[in-house]
């Protein structure tokens, strides 16, 4: 929904999107109401998007470019840069690199990674955060999650590993009707050949051995094969570029794995979870 606001804090390529979807509007004899009606949106969203009162929705952009692109893509090249814009300041970078990356070893201690989080789920963790957000900004941030998924459709494919602490399986988000949903969409990720996914058991240090107690990592191979490491501890952001201590985290992310279940292991305790294993 629109925010006022938003007027004074929109990111530059949602202010971009407005002044050309506004001019291509008005060089096509269109108004508000008329350009609303072809896109399938009602003439205050149209009024929202051209004020920056709220960015242009995914859905949006793509309906403005079949309406108003005349096959220049303009409005769909600007997907991924409005995208940027509705996410915290601290993630940005790292939405970027993400997207882009060849390949991906993630760890989670306390909740399912994001990229791998259902809309319920994602809805029900942001808007159950603290400090609280507003309904609006809690559907911006889930929209803008869930977008993040078209890295599993990527070409060139990326190569994505996850390991889950056992706890992060256990703990109810929203509902126990949210987590089966959760628990049955980690299922259908593990059958994706591009897509490893393994649970750290609560168990795991019996041996005397916890390589996890440092908490989450993301580690990143880029296009041009940097290796990269990013935290993300209480809203605040890490992007690690030296090899070395790169290598520390590799490392470290190594053995916790080799103290994990195997993705067979991990399969059969997800769906024992969700219900649908005895």
């Amino acid at each position: 929904m629109a925010r006022a606001e938003n007027k004074e804090t929109a990111g530059s390529a949602t202010r971009l999107v407005a002044d050309i979807a506004r001019s291509m509007r008005a060089r096509k004899g269109l108004t508000q109401e008329q350009l609303g009606s072809e896109l399938g949106f009602s003439a205050a969203a149209v009024s929202a998007m051209e004020t920056c009162a709220q960015p242009a929705s995914d859905a949006m952009l793509v309906e403005l470019e079949r309406v108003l692109g005349d096959g220049m893509g303009i409005f769909e090249q600007a997907r991924e840069y409005v995208r940027l814009d509705k996410y915290p300041a601290q993630f940005k970078d790292y939405a970027l690199l993400e997207q882009r990356a060849l390949g991906l070893s993630l760890y989670a201690t306390l909740v399912v990674h994001g990229l791998f989080q259902t809309e319920e789920y994602a809805q029900a963790l942001i808007g159950g955060g603290y400090p609280p957000l507003s309904e609006e900004r809690v559907e911006e941030l889930v929209e803008v999650r869930m977008v993040r998924r078209a890295l599993f459709e990527r070409d060139p494919v990326a190569l994505i590993e996850l390991i889950l602490e056992e706890s992060v399986l256990r703990r109810t988000i929203g509902s126990e009707e949210v987590m089966r949903g959760q628990m049955r969409h980690l299922a259908e990720c593990t059958r994706r050949r591009n897509v490893t996914l393994q649970v750290l058991p609560l168990d795991a240090g019996l041996s005397g051995e916890y390589a996890g107690a440092r908490g989450g990592m993301n580690l990143i191979e880029t296009p041009d094969h940097d290796h990269l490491v990013y935290l993300e501890p209480q809203d605040e952001s890490l992007l690690i570029k030296d090899p070395g201590k790169v290598s520390t985290y590799a490392q470290r992310y190594a053995e916790i794995r080799a103290q994990a279940l195997g993705p067979r292991e991990s399969l059969g305790l997800i769906e024992r979870l969700a219900g649908d294993q005895q």
